[in-house]
């Protein structure tokens, strides 16, 4: 329970909270560990740089009294009188507490602790890193340096194993052992050691305060935005109702627009039926009559029963003729708005030979094919109705765009009819408006004994590009 607790508060805690939870203990941490590393590099490196320093003066100053390493096993006395007399008094002496000279054997050539000279011991680890030709330099404390008597000093020391090279050849014949008096190197590792400790924390200070100042602004403008986003969700939640209830008519119309095109296809069985195809059946039982297979029939009848046949023919040809100019579209997939227009203009002008008033929008927007579909068919489908039951007077077309919306205005002078009086089976109003929404557009009709005008309505923002 009290672990659900915390993980409830830490979750109501902001983003800035949490990042100033988390990155202050990361911060820390990396100061810690980032501090800790940088000391001990410069540590090694001022140890080192100091130890080769000294090394190299001592070995400037010692390497010129020491007689042929390689072939001599011991130090003369006057050699170790020498040395005696150079690490006794002057610069040497007051930096240098103990000295030893290693042969690589272990044994200890010179020291100035005479009781040393020429005990063979152990080799350590420094003594033999320094045989292999390089130099050791390491800073610790007087605990845990060298022998019994630099321990008891009670002074920093700098240990330095140097190693000594036969001239001519390279060889390491010998070893410099020293301990240097490291007071001022002490001071100077602990003023570095300060100077590291305070550039790590202001640097961290100053990168997490940069932090902070962006992730604020970042958790303000987080907030902002999850404000706006539970409005957008809740628009979102509004369209989603919508859109199922669009999706419940647009289920309705589409069952609405199978009936129709059922009902569509039966008038055309009919139209085909009762018209071209009761005159063919009258051409074909003409063609079977006597008058034509019988041989003592008059030329004079018989061509004028050929003459009837051939006009029942036509009238045949005609009329599918007429059924198929209704049903075929023209080529409108690369025409613009306004000759879709005028094209259906055109065609009823011929079908008809009604005029129709045309006004056009200067602006002709690019439609999708079945936009221009759907337009074709409203301006055809509305001439039609106004030039059978309203006589095609003061016919109309009117087409407009806003720059969002398409509206296109198809409108007459006739008697207008009662909306009431149209029969569930009729297709030319239904389908309009079935075909119009079934593009997200809006349908109206308007009519009085003034006139009759539809209207419809596309909004090109909702539907697919053209």
């Amino acid at each position: 329970m009290h672990a659900v607790f915390k993980g409830n508060h830490w979750k109501a805690l902001s983003l800035a909270q949490q990042f100033l939870l988390v990155g202050g203990l990361v911060s820390l941490v990396a100061t810690i560990i980032v501090g800790a590393f940088l000391t001990s590099l410069i540590e090694d490196a001022v140890t080192r740089n100091s130890g080769a320093a000294t090394a190299l003066y001592v070995d400037s100053v010692i390497a010129p009294l020491l007689p042929d390493m390689q072939n001599s096993t011991a130090l003369s006395d006057s050699v170790k009188q020498a040395l005696d007399e150079t690490l006794g008094q002057g610069a040497l002496g007051k930096r240098l507490m103990s000295f030893k000279l290693w042969r690589a054997d272990g044994t200890i050539l010179y020291s100035n602790n005479r009781q040393q000279i020429g005990q063979k011991l152990p080799i350590s680890d420094g003594l033999q890193t320094a045989l292999t030709g390089k130099m050791v330099a390491e800073y610790d404390d007087v605990d845990d340096v060298g022998s019994e008597s630099e321990r008891e000093s009670g002074i920093p020391l700098l240990e330095v194993y140097n190693p000594v090279l036969q001239p001519w050849s390279g060889d390491v014949v010998a070893v410099l052992e020293f301990y240097e008096i490291a007071t001022d190197f002490q001071h100077s590792l602990n003023h570095a050691r300060l100077q590291s400790w305070i550039a790590v924390v202001a640097f961290t200070m100053t990168f997490f305060a940069i932090l902070s100042a962006l992730v604020f602004k970042g958790s303000r403008m987080i907030d902002s935005q999850r404000e706006a986003l539970k409005k957008r969700i809740q628009d979102l939640s509004n369209l989603l109702t919508q859109n199922g209830e669009l999706s419940s008519k647009l289920q309705r119309a589409s069952q609405r627009t199978t009936a129709l095109n059922e009902r569509y296809l039966r008038r055309l069985g009919a139209e085909l039926h009762d018209g071209p195809a009761q005159l063919v059946a009258l051409a074909a039982l003409k063609v079977d009559s006597d008058v034509i297979s019988n041989p003592r029939t008059s030329r004079k009848v018989r061509d004028g029963e050929l003459t009837s046949i051939r006009s029942s023919l036509d009238d045949a040809m005609q009329e599918i003729r007429a059924i198929c100019s209704g049903l075929v579209l023209p080529q409108i997939e690369g025409a613009d708005l306004g000759e879709i227009i005028e094209r259906a203009l055109k065609a009823h002008l011929q079908r008809t030979g009604t005029t129709v008033r045309l006004s056009l929008s200067p602006t002709s927007p690019p439609l999708s094919l079945s936009a221009k579909i759907c337009v074709f068919r409203f301006v055809q489908e509305a001439l039609n109705n106004g030039f059978r039951h309203g006589g095609g007077v003061g016919q109309y077309v009117v087409q407009t765009f806003d720059g969002q919306n398409v509206s296109i205005t198809v409108g007459d002078s006739g008697p207008g009819f009662d909306p009431a009086d149209i029969k569930p089976s009729s297709l030319g109003l239904s389908g309009l408006h079935e075909r119009v929404e079934s593009l997200g557009g809006h349908f109206d009709l308007k009519t009085s004994n003034q006139g009759t005008v539809l209207r419809m309505s596309l909004n090109l923002n909702e539907m697919e590009p053209a």
